[in-house]
């Protein structure tokens, strides 16, 4: 086990998975700030609040109206936050169609340059002629 390990690391995925999960923190900070920022608010404008994410139902407990839902928290109500909800299902959304169309790129670029490999090798003799060749050097 120990020595796949170490082949595992001498590939160079350690090397690319980190940067892959280092690039993957800052653009996820991107986005959470796209739909914190930019997306979220317009909604929040559009239904008639200012705080979109700030929108809850009280399960139970007593909350003034207007509470926010941190301090509606800390106060012990329990709370349905489905404006935190669609904020994070937003940032999903947005996240999975961008790595998406990042799959895609590589998927066509990987095809595309396995197609000019194909082309590019030299057509050699099949199988069946090499079977043939090398029972015909038998016979001799």
């Amino acid at each position: 086990m120990f020595s796949e390990f170490k082949a595992f690391i001498a590939k160079g995925n350690v090397i690319d998975l980190a940067v892959g999960v280092i690039i993957g923190a800052a653009f996820g900070s991107i986005v959470k700030s796209l739909t914190d920022d930019i997306i979220m608010p317009v909604i929040g404008w559009i239904v008639g609040s200012i705080d979109f994410s700030d929108r809850y139902i009280v399960l139970s407990g007593e909350v003034e109206p207007g509470t926010p839902l941190a301090a509606a928290r800390e106060a012990g109500a329990n709370v349905l936050g489905f404006g935190a909800f669609a904020s994070v299902v937003i940032n999903f959304l947005i996240l999975a169609f961008i790595i998406f169309l990042l799959v895609r790129y590589v998927n066509k670029v990987t095809a595309q340059f396995a197609q000019k490999e194909e082309a590019a090798a030299p057509a050699g003799p099949n199988e069946v002629e090499l079977l043939i060749e090398i029972r015909d050097a038998l016979k001799k």
